[in-house]
């Protein structure tokens, strides 16, 4: 669920310190976890027993603030708030000149699962709910395969836009429409970002998931990063300039 426009942005100035990065990694996962736990709570306490209008409510939120924070925090970090996007801009980067830094993974992976942790703790608390362990078991083979296909589709679109010049301008409205609809075509509701699985598990809520349920779901989003990697580089081989 998250966004990498360094390739455009980050490589003709200079790039914010790691410090600034981190922050902006921490604070954009940890309000996009906000938005996910807390519009579904909202959402269960408006609609009541409609599961459907549940869901709508849930994904519109979702999809207007993923957009919203890719606008505000692009230009800091690259507003990846997903390990997944992470691991990806550096392997499909790591040998361009200006390319997602190796020793940067770990402190940005660090700052998105603890800002994942910390946006489902805020959303309790505003809810005068209590923190505690999702009982949602969400693992069955069709779900599987859904975090698989949504995060494929996910590191595809973004570094397509990104590859093909058209990211500053499109992309941050894009992720936020194609999480929107992946609410309805996968079975999972497309988690798709291991930072929100982890933090989703802190709400025993409308969108909490068992933490029996988070391996599985990381292992098929991280096969489904893979599936969107290699897709990437036969359909973009190579980054054309920025439009």
């Amino acid at each position: 669920m998250s966004i990498d426009v360094s390739e455009h942005n980050m490589t003709s100035r200079s790039v914010p310190s790691l410090w600034r990065r981190l922050l902006a990694e921490f604070l954009g996962t940890g309000l996009l976890v906000t938005v996910v736990v807390g519009s579904g709570i909202a959402a269960s306490k408006l609609s009541p027993g409609d599961i459907g209008l549940q869901l709508l409510e849930n994904s519109f939120a979702t999809a207007l603030g993923l957009a919203v924070l890719i606008l505000m925090l692009a230009s800091v970090s690259g507003a990846h708030f997903n390990p997944v996007v992470t691991l990806a801009d550096w392997f499909v980067g790591r040998r361009a000149r200006g390319g997602f830094a190796g020793r940067d993974l770990a402190p940005y992976v660090l700052a998105q699962v603890i800002g994942g942790i910390g946006g489902a703790v805020l959303a309790n608390l505003m809810f005068d709910l209590p923190t505690s362990l999702s009982a949602t078991e969400r693992v069955t083979p069709g779900t599987l395969l859904a975090e698989v296909v949504a995060t494929a589709g996910l590191v595809l679109l973004i570094f397509s836009l990104a590859r093909s010049g058209r990211g500053p301008v499109v992309i941050g409205p894009a992720v936020g429409a194609y999480i929107g609809s992946a609410y309805w075509f996968t079975s999972s509701t497309s988690f798709a970002n291991p930072a929100v699985t982890i933090g989703r598990v802190f709400s025993d809520t409308f969108a909490g998931i068992a933490p029996v349920s988070v391996l599985p779901f990381i292992a098929a989003q991280l096969v489904g990063a893979v599936v969107g990697v290699l897709l990437v580089l036969a359909l973009f081989p190579q980054r054309s300039p920025s439009r």
